[in-house]
């Protein structure tokens, strides 16, 4: 009871020291959770409109699940430019009272194969009938819950794809060439030019006498900030430490292959015979033989001597039938094989013509399957009586896409191709040229090659690193932490004959780093971490040691990169100024005489083209050539090479044309064929933008 009264008397401070401990384990949870640094739930905001994570994310596992192969980084950034591009589009469709209507809808269907040449929404005279489509929809809505949710799935993306065309059409209508603008672009190809030349190479002067101070470089930048933006990121140095087989591992591995080519003595104590001690050599079931002793198990199939290892093919191609060929590398294993015996004709290879028809499969051909026929048996015909045409002739007729290759299919196995197109290649000898009918329509065929195979059970074992290896690989990484932690990380490095690699640049949503692939923690690392913080990191190919070296806040490009990216550009304009200097004289012979560089003729240039031989392109001296007359010499040009002085010898204006109308229609095609790009370019450039992915990858 006295403690109970105790107890009683300082409840304040049982309930102040409980409320702390609650206190700090919410704190803690915030911390550890990055509670206070990430307080959006949203992947981003493009103009006001939020993009909600929870929806993002589930698009990102939808695109990864859509295309196999594909990296969580790169279907976040593909599905955030899909983000990007709906937010902008719809905000100019609301803008412009853009809506897609049923009728409209409907419209956009009929033009879509999958429904169109479906019978089943076809009318007795086989166009498409909506009336059948409405009922077929009526009627999963009705019986199918599930499939009536993908059907409004797909018609919205329908809606969406068929708004985005309308908007196009519309943008790409306000596009379009005047006659003023066939007859200027006539002009400008074909109106020609020749004048004279000296120039002084911007090389001539060498580069240490324009260094450039980090000063020019900055305000070059600030006239323009908006093009040398920079996002944040992050420089770090690393060491790789790789796990891999050591010289005795790979003995090992060698020893013990060879040690199963032959038997292993019996003891002579016992006269019973142990069969798992009988050697691949003369083992009574290579098969079973293979699958207990090979990281790879038996593969029956015949392979050609072209898919063998590189290396080892002729030798392998041709052990005969129950010898044993090795051992042999190839990649990370030891192998040894043994020929089961080889078979004839297993892969082929062929050429065709495809003639098809209306009605054929994956057919977009008009003509009757009679007319088809008869097309067929004529080249068939003019095949024959000359082969070698064979390439040409399918060029020119085939309905299928190898025609590009002269109608060569390249060599395929049994199972690839069609029955009738198989049985044909496979039941006849090379050179054989015949008609098939397919699915696809009428095949002239000729077979051109055929290939053997040998059928080989192997055992392969991996040469892998051994336990000690791998903790000796382990042990000198957590070395090298330790010590890049104590002191500099290149002097650790020195002191453990370990090589520093490149210094790599990370964006935050980056996730490849050179040398060592994606390593998207190492990214995260490096972006929660501290200037000069070491860390190890196992990858699969052993250890990575990295330091955090330096933090570029977003804003401008780092000094050194701008030097990299307008530096020539800005010596270039110092070193045009110094040879300007140089280059006096009322006449050109004046110009070459005092600078050292011959006049030059620069003969029939076009503006489009503005080319001059020996020099190179060089579009504002022919700009300027040509608003000049005749013997007049130049102000001093600064051109793309170097900086110029002209004098105009002659134009020729183009003859008169009867009229511009192909012309106008190659600037029309120009012009609308990027509109769409263009504009999503200009919308974007104009966009306000807060990307928040990398608080969630």
């Amino acid at each position: 009871m006295a403690v109970l009264s105790k107890i009683r008397q300082r409840s304040f401070l049982v309930i102040a020291i409980v409320g702390l401990a609650l206190f700090a384990f919410i704190i803690g949870a915030l911390i550890e959770n990055g509670g206070f640094g990430q307080t959006s739930r949203n992947a981003g905001t493009i103009n006001g409109v939020d993009v909600p994570f929870e929806d993002f994310r589930v698009k990102v596992d939808e695109a990864q699940k859509s295309q196999q192969g594909m990296s969580v980084m790169q279907a976040t950034n593909g599905v955030w430019e899909q983000e990007i591009k709906r937010v902008l589009l719809e905000g100019q469709y609301e803008k412009l009272g853009l809506r897609i209507g049923n009728d409209q809808l409907i419209n956009v269907i009929k033009e879509d194969p999958q429904f169109a040449q479906n019978p089943q929404f076809q009318n007795a005279a086989g166009k498409f009938d909506k009336g059948k489509f409405n009922e077929f929809i009526a009627s999963i809505k009705n019986t199918s819950p599930e499939r009536w949710q993908q059907w409004l799935s797909y018609e919205k993306q329908l809606s969406s794809f068929a708004t985005e065309q309308m908007y196009n059409t519309m943008i790409k209508s306000g596009f379009y060439a005047t006659q003023a603008d066939g007859k200027f672009n006539y002009e400008l190809e074909n109106n020609k030019i020749t004048f004279d030349v000296v120039s002084v190479p911007y090389s001539t002067i060498d580069d240490k006498k324009v260094e450039l101070t980090d000063a020019e470089v900055l305000a070059y930048m600030e006239k323009d900030k908006k093009k040398f933006k920079a996002d944040e990121t992050r420089e770090i140095e690393f060491v790789v430490i790789e796990d891999k087989p050591s010289a005795q591992d790979e003995k090992e591995v060698k020893d013990r292959v060879i040690g199963l080519l032959n038997p292993v003595a019996d003891d002579p104590k016992t006269p019973e015979v142990n069969e798992s001690k009988i050697g691949f050599t003369n083992a009574p079931n290579v098969i079973d033989f293979v699958n207990a002793n090979s990281d790879i198990k038996y593969d029956s199939t015949y392979i050609a001597k072209k898919d063998l290892p590189l290396e080892h093919a002729e030798a392998l191609f041709n052990v005969a039938l129950g010898q044993v060929y090795g051992p042999y590398m190839f990649g990370d294993y030891y192998c040894v094989s043994k020929s089961l015996g080889k078979k004839s004709g297993i892969n082929a290879k062929a050429s065709h013509i495809l003639i098809s028809y209306k009605g054929a499969a994956r057919s977009q051909a008009t003509r009757t399957k009679e007319e088809a026929q008869a097309k067929a048996n004529q080249l068939l015909a003019q095949v024959t009586a000359n082969p070698s045409s064979f390439p040409m002739v399918a060029f020119t007729n085939s309905d299928d896409s190898s025609k590009q290759q002269g109608g060569d299919l390249g060599y395929f196995s049994k199972g690839q191709m069609t029955k009738n197109f198989e049985n044909f290649v496979f039941g006849n000898p090379v050179g054989k040229i015949g008609l098939v009918e397919t699915e696809f329509g009428y095949h002239i065929i000729t077979v051109t090659d055929k290939q053997d195979g040998i059928r080989l059970a192997t055992i392969a074992q991996k040469i892998a690193p051994s336990e000690a290896t791998s903790d000796a690989a382990f042990a000198q990484a957590t070395k090298f932490e330790m010590a890049a932690n104590d002191k500099a990380f290149d002097v650790a490095a020195k002191e453990l004959k370990l090589t520093i690699a490149p210094v790599a640049k990370l964006g935050a949503l980056d996730e490849n780093i050179q040398g060592i692939g994606n390593q998207r923690e190492i990214v995260r690392w490096a972006f929660g971490a501290k200037e000069g913080n070491v860390k190890r990191f196992n990858i699969p190919t052993g250890h990575v040691v990295a330091r955090l070296k330096k933090i570029n806040e977003a804003g401008l490009l780092p000094i050194e990169d701008a030097k990299l990216a307008i530096g020539a550009k800005l010596r270039n304009e110092k070193k045009a100024e110094l040879i300007k200097a140089k280059m006096a004289g009322a006449t050109l012979e004046a110009v070459s005489k005092t600078t050292g560089s011959p006049i030059k003729e620069a003969k029939d240039i076009v503006a489009t083209n503005p080319y001059i031989q020996t020099i190179g392109a060089e579009s504002k001296v022919v700009g300027t050539a040509f608003s000049m007359k005749p013997g007049v010499v130049s102000q001093a040009i600064d051109g793309n090479s170097g900086v110029f002085k002209i004098r105009v010898k002659s134009s020729v204006k183009a003859p008169a044309a009867t009229d511009y109308k192909d012309l106008i229609a190659r600037l029309n095609g120009q012009a609308k064929g990027s509109v769409s790009g263009r504009i999503y370019n200009v919308l974007k450039d104009d966009a306000d933008i807060k990307d928040n992915r990398a608080q969630f990858n």
